[in-house]
Formats: C-alpha cells, sequence, structure tokens
C-alpha cells in the first residue's frame, strides 16, 4: 500500500488559489484526493481548478470569505454536494492587517485577525468534523505559524492567533480522536509567498531572518505541501494534536 495515496478522498482546502495553500491542493490532487478549491475570488478558484484538471487531477472551485459563517456553511454544503462528504480539511487562509507592535494595534485590526485565523478554523472544524467521525474517520490539517511558538515585536496579534490554532488542534485531537479523526497543525517558517512578502522581500529582513536558519535559506509553498499530504493519508493515521515545525531549522537554531 502507498502510504500516501488519497485515492478518491475529498480534500476540502481553504486559501487555495496561491501560496501554500494552492501548494497543498495541487499535491494532493496529485495524489490522488478530489479537491475544492477555495478563496473569496470565484475567477481566481476557477483558475486554479482548471489548472489541476489539465493535469489529470480532480478539482473543484467555491469561492468562500472564511470571514462569514454563513459562507462557510455554503462552503462545506456544496462541496458535499458535489463531491461527497469531506475527509480532508485543510484550513489555511487566514489574514494578517497590521504589522507593528501589539500595543499600537487598532481594535478593529485585532478583532479581525482573531475572528478569521481562529475563528474561521473553528466554524469549519464544527461544520466538517462531526460528518468524518460519522464515517469512520478523517484528518483535519490547519496551517498555523512558527510565530505560534515565539515572540515578536511586529506580528504579534497573529503569533496569538497562531498559537491558538495549535490549541484549537489539540482539543479536538483529544475530543474527536475516538472516532478517528486526527487533528494536526503545520508551522512553517518564512515561506516564499505573496502573504509572506513583507518579510522576504526586503533583503535587510530577509537576511536577518535566514542567517539563523541552518539551512540559510526561506522555504518554497511545495515544501510545506509534503507535509500536509503526510499528515492526511495513511502515513500520519498515528500522528495527531501535533505541531509539525517546517520552518528550516530556523526555530531550533534562533
Amino acid at each position: 500500500m502507498n502510504l500516501f495515496d488519497l485515492t478518491g478522498k475529498v480534500a476540502l482546502i481553504t486559501g487555495s488559489t496561491k501560496g501554500i495553500g494552492k501548494a497543498i491542493a495541487v499535491r494532493m490532487a496529485e495524489h490522488g484526493a478530489r479537491v475544492v478549491i477555495s478563496s473569496r475570488n470565484q475567477e481566481a478558484c476557477d483558475e486554479v481548478a482548471a489548472e489541476i484538471r489539465e493535469q489529470g487531477g480532480d478539482a473543484i472551485a467555491i469561492a468562500c470569505n472564511i470571514n462569514y459563517k454563513e459562507q462557510l456553511e455554503n462552503l462545506t454544503v456544496r462541496t458535499v454536494d458535489q463531491l461527497g462528504p469531506i475527509d480532508i480539511l485543510v484550513c489555511n487562509a487566514a489574514l494578517n492587517p497590521y504589522y507593528g507592535p501589539i500595543q499600537d494595534i487598532p481594535d478593529g485590526a485585532f478583532d479581525k485577525i482573531m475572528h478569521a485565523n481562529i475563528g474561521s478554523v473553528h466554524r469549519l472544524c464544527q461544520l466538517a468534523i462531526p460528518g468524518m467521525a460519522e464515517r469512520g474517520g478523517g484528518a483535519v490539517v490547519i496551517v498555523s505559524s512558527i510565530g505560534g511558538l515565539k515572540g515578536t515585536d511586529k506580528l504579534g496579534a497573529y503569533a496569538i492567533s497562531k498559537a491558538a490554532d495549535m490549541q484549537i488542534a489539540r482539543n479536538l485531537a483529544v475530543e474527536w480522536g475516538p472516532k478517528n479523526v486526527r487533528v494536526n497543525c503545520i508551522a512553517p517558517g518564512l515561506v516564499r509567498t505573496d502573504f509572506a512578502r513583507a518579510l522576504w522581500e526586503n533583503p535587510d529582513t530577509y537576511a536577518a531572518t535566514v542567517k539563523h536558519y541552518p539551512l540559510r535559506r526561506i522555504g518554497e509553498p511545495d515544501e510545506i505541501a509534503g507535509a500536509a499530504v503526510f499528515l492526511a493519508s495513511a502515513a500520519g493515521s498515528f500522528t495527531t494534536g501535533q505541531t509539525l515545525v517546517v520552518d528550516g531549522g530556523g526555530t531550533i537554531a534562533s
């Protein structure tokens, strides 16, 4: 048996029109999953789903703004209607509208970060996990960040939200483990995505970051995708409630 085979599994992946989310969707499709591409922009979703189908994969596109519960409900209902019950949920979509000391963050930005980065994960898990449990199991992968493991003077609210995502994984792993539902986090280090552009595009910031990374470079989206496939597949069948750090060694050396 191929430990990484996802043939026939339905995988719902938020924030999957670019960056880490897209890489996860592409790789899960390559391993046989039927993937749902989702972000706020329907046209972007359609384009990525078409790319995957052109490569021989199975993908549909459903736009969703994770800030709205009714859209999350619509996303899960349409996924089940079009592809069948959800086997794999990847909570990747997140936002960070503020860069600077947490002392100075506006209330609106703080609330927005918590609502999106914690609230949407909580709500999607509420919507998807019971169905997994009824069918004998499933897997949830939450894309967190090493920011949730360290203090930071520029990404404080975002880091708090990502630490909370790790705790969501631990709590849900305990609650749903008896039903064979596994819940884990991936904590990427600095990865070359549009979301983290402010951190890697500035030469000084980039140099200050990678000098502490044993691999002396930042990661690429595809290097996170492999971890997601592992956690969603039979290869990760005895792994739950964990945070898998994929950061080029940054957290162990800085």
